[in-house]
């Protein structure tokens, strides 16, 4: 072994991995074409000389395989030329007159792939071979998957929003491309896995793909992906998806092969290519919170179960958590196209996706179309929460954080904390009594004064300890039983989902309290109300978090959990509680993504060997933390159990250890190519892996346990002293700045637009003309300001006067009406914002009273029926029109006839007044 020349190793290893892909690996001379379901023959006899593999199906040659050393490395493209002329080639004792289709390039440690059937062929990286009877069933269906998806017909758009149709169109122009993988970027709310399955059908209906896996990171995520299928008809078709193909969502470690889709956490997928069986506990929260195992996951290697060519295409919701470190594994095993769904990407993520952005759907531009609602913002501020309080000498309440169990201890001298150690080192019920209090307070009277119940709120909280305090004093103050209240995370004893279903489409809980579980990525349409009482510093975690509240809810479904609500959800409200608001936001990753797992547990995982990034960045951001807390005394005792290194040099090394330029270079050595050469990934997580096990050498069992005990993590002080006072309860300063600017904007729009659009020229500059505004002016005004500035949907402009007014309007019907009556406002027609319904019913009260107390007849009670109908129409499409008497309702009623009948030769005259004076 030690003789054998590099050549030779790549040879053996190359050997190895076609063995596990099911191919008999044999000698030319030694050729046996019944040996397995297929033959990879080496150093076989072309007439351009012998190639290093042929691999053979049936007899018939399908594939060729050209062999490099490993340090070649990515430079393997440059080999590309010699497979194609090998497979371009005469085969000795084969009558071959076509070329061979499936060409490999190897090193042993990459594989790249080329099917020369494809309409531009192209070579990918593929994580091994192909088996034989994948290359079977590919010849025998004659097209490439990349030629079929050239068949994908014209998309339909009935029954699609435009935002969905931009983001199918765009996706199949990328697959029609080969682009290997596309991210579709789209608000919460706007439908992302509809488009999703929607771009799956057609997948599988025109371009025949085998299967789809539709990959998410949480149980609760995969059951809802389940029920869109389910319930999912497509336009062309009256059955429903899952008549139409099989959908199965994986409970088990068995990946079926006669399903069209496949639905699984990443989790499980993991589990199932490590040959391991997983607990389904594993699956409740997304990876980033999941304590971790205690040693480091081995990488995934092939699977002869899950072949790598198993799945067609991937789809990866909630991406922008999901795609990165160990998890990336699994993604990137399969042979198939990756699409990522997210309305939150970051840098990295638009990097996976190589910046192959198919659809970008911003919140702004869904509000602007209804697709989602805005928000305002609600503060209260008090001075503990502000500015921290003190802890008086003497006896002080303590508690354990996880058993609550209480215990008094004596203090020599008063201790001050600040805001930021509220709620984890110190609670102060006062405190959180304060803003429960205000809260209740302003709820019903300012915040929502058109409620009689609490609408559908959400509290965020610091922990599950903070979380708990918040739901008892939060029962206390609205007094309250324990059902009005509810904690929802995945340790409650109560199950999660049962809870959850509850205050989807329940009277009760009015209010859930939450640390995690449903800050990303699940639905709760009802809700109009997120009372943060915990910071967040993540950009991507907060527009997620506040994404809980953006979705759209009916009149109908929303009175059916709220039954005093007047109108559908227009809008719901952030109350910050703790400065979310203003707070300054990163979009770069966290260093500690684990917050939820005990130090202890994550300083034991890397000394008992985990290297994975996520754990020693949080394991060194936690230490910088403890480290700024502990005495001189305290950090000479731990250093006596780190062999004298310190705690700020092992930071320093653990930080090191995972920084992306300092591996590179060890894995370049490790390796040994030249700096700056691509070593690969496996010497890359080796070189990670070496260089954490050194940064961690000094941290053992004893000096983790003496870290944990000097800084005395388990306990908090109860300060019972500093009773806490409302500085600050109000709608953001800020808020009403932007609703000025807002108000301003819409304002020089109609200006800019006065002479273009014909509705505005009417309204401005010619008055005696208002009757001829019709619905189809109104819509061109629209439609203008939803391509030319999206946020100013006049929605979110009727917000922003009653924002200024500081009183809540009677909510319009739609935004088209919205858009009149702030026209109309905006050119001093009417001084006060108004309904233009209540516009038109006001003016045709004072015409029927003018008309009756006149010399002409009155009005009969037929005659008048029909009269207001004409004014409900007028409220609708702005004008009536004779032609309008041949739809509902006057045809039923008799259409023109029976107006004729009732108003004689004053028919059209009539129509005329009731166009001008309904609309002065």
């Amino acid at each position: 072994m030690k003789n054998q020349n590099p050549e030779q190793i790549a040879r053996d290893k190359i050997d190895a991995q076609l063995r596990a892909s099911g191919w008999a690996v044999q000698d030319k001379n030694a050729f046996n074409p019944n040996e397995g379901g297929g033959q990879a023959v080496r150093e076989y006899t072309t007439d351009v000389g012998p190639a290093d593999y042929v691999l053979f199906v049936d007899k018939q040659p399908v594939g060729v395989v050209e062999a490099k050393k490993e340090d070649l490395g990515y430079n393997i493209t440059t080999a590309e030329d010699q497979t194609a002329g090998y497979a371009g080639a005469k085969l000795k004792w084969v009558k071959n007159s076509q070329p061979i289709p499936f060409l490999y390039e190897a090193t042993g440690a990459i594989t790249r792939f080329t099917d020369q059937r494809d309409p531009k062929p192209r070579s990918r990286e593929v994580f091994s071979f192909h088996r034989p009877e994948t290359l079977r069933e590919w010849l025998e269906q004659g097209r490439s998957l990349r030629d079929r998806l050239q068949d994908l017909s014209t998309l339909d758009p009935t029954g699609l929003r435009d935002c969905q149709i931009n983001a199918i169109t765009n996706l199949e122009t990328s697959f029609k491309a080969a682009k290997p993988r596309a991210l579709i970027q789209m608000a919460t709310g706007s439908g992302k896995t509809f488009t999703a399955i929607t771009a799956i059908y057609r997948l599988l209906k025109f371009a025949r793909a085998k299967r789809v896996l539709f990959l998410v990171d949480t149980r609760n995520l995969g059951e809802q992906a389940e029920q869109e299928f389910m319930a999912y008809t497509p336009n062309d078709d009256n059955r429903k998806f899952t008549e139409l193909y099989t959908v199965q969502r994986l409970r088990s470690s068995v990946v079926p092969s006669d399903g069209q889709v496949c639905i699984s956490t990443i989790q499980r997928m993991y589990s199932i290519l490590q040959g391991k069986e997983l607990d389904e506990s594993d699956e409740q929260a997304n990876p980033a919170e999941v304590r971790p195992r205690r040693k480091e996951p081995f990488p995934v290697v092939y699977n002869p179960k899950v072949a790598l060519e198993h799945f067609d295409f991937i789809v990866i919701d909630e991406c922008h958590r999901s795609i990165y470190n160990l998890w990336r594994q699994v993604i990137e095993y399969y042979d198939a196209f990756l699409i990522g769904l997210t309305a939150t990407p970051d840098s990295r993520t638009y990097a996976f996706f190589k910046q192959n952005v198919v659809s970008e759907y911003t919140h702004e531009q869904a509000v602007a179309d209804n697709v989602n609602v805005g928000n305002e913002v609600y503060l209260i501020e008090t001075e503990v929460t502000q500015g921290g309080g003190t802890v008086l000498k003497g006896l002080v309440e303590k508690r354990e954080k996880l058993s609550r169990k209480k215990r008094w201890e004596q203090e020599d001298e008063d201790k001050a904390y600040t805001a930021k150690k509220l709620d984890k080192d110190i609670v102060n019920p006062t405190q959180i009594r304060t803003v429960i209090r205000t809260f209740r307070d302003k709820l019903l009277t300012e915040i929502f004064p058109d409620r009689e119940e609490v609408p559908k709120t959400l509290i965020f909280a610091k922990t599950d300890s903070h979380a708990d305090d918040i739901i008892q004093i939060v029962r206390e103050e609205f007094d309250e039983g324990n059902a009005f209240c509810k904690k929802l995370t995945y340790k409650i004893e109560e199950d999660p989902k049962s809870v959850l279903a509850d205050f989807r489409n329940g009277y009760h809980p009015r209010i859930a309290v939450t640390v995690d579980m449903i800050a990303t990525g699940t639905d709760v349409k009802p809700l109009e109300c997120l009372l943060f009482m915990r910071d967040v510093k993540s950009k991507n975690y907060f527009e997620q978090m506040k994404g809980r509240g953006t979705r759209t809810f009916d009149l109908d479904d929303l009175r059916k959990v709220t039954p005093s609500a007047k109108t559908a959800k227009t809008h719901y409200v952030i109350v910050d509680a703790i400065g979310v608001t203003k707070s300054v936001k990163t979009a770069s990753p966290q260093l500690i993504t684990k917050p939820s797992v005990p130090f202890k547990d994550l300083a034991m995982e890397v000394v008992m060997g985990s290297s994975d990034t996520d754990t020693v960045s949080s394991l060194a951001g936690r230490l910088a933390r403890i480290e700024r807390q502990l005495t001189g005394e305290q950090k000479a005792r731990i250093a006596e159990k780190t062999d004298g290194i310190s705690l700020q040099t092992m930071i320093k090394d653990l930080f090191t250890a995972i920084d992306a330029d300092t591996i590179e270079a060890k894995a370049c050595e490790l390796a040994k190519v030249p700096t700056g050469s691509n070593p690969g990934d496996t010497a890359r997580e080796n070189a990670q892996a070496q260089l954490v096990a050194a940064a961690a050498a000094p941290l053992t069992g004893a000096a983790v346990t003496l870290i944990v005990e000097s800084c005395v993590a388990n306990l908090q002080i109860i300060d019972n002293d500093t009773l806490d006072v409302l500085q600050r309860a109000e709608w953001d300063k800020d808020a009403t700045g932007n609703a000025e600017a807002l108000t301003q904007d819409f304002k020089s729009f109609l200006e800019i637009n006065k002479d273009q659009l014909a509705a505005l020229t009417i309204f401005y500059d010619q008055p005696q003309r208002r009757q001829e505004v019709t619905l189809q002016m109104i819509q061109d005004v629209l439609a203008k300001l939803k391509a030319d500035a999206p946020k100013l949907a006049p929605l979110r402009v009727w917000q922003a006067y009653e924002q200024l007014k500081g009183n809540k309007l009677t909510a319009p019907q739609n935004e088209l009406t919205a858009l009149v009556a702030l026209i109309r406002h905006v050119c001093e027609i009417d001084a006060e914002l108004q309904l233009f319904s209540d516009t038109v019913r006001r003016n045709f009260q004072d015409w029927i009273m003018k008309r009756h107390s006149g010399k002409q007849a009155k009005f009969t009670d037929a005659q008048t029926n029909w009269l207001q109908n004409i004014r409900d129409c007028i409220i609708q499409s702005f004008r009536f029109e004779r032609e309008d008497l041949e739809l509902d309702p006057f045809d039923a009623q008799g259409g023109l006839g029976k107006m004729y009948q009732l108003f004689g030769d004053d028919m059209d005259v009539l129509i005329d007044e009731l166009n001008e004076e309904l609309t002065a």
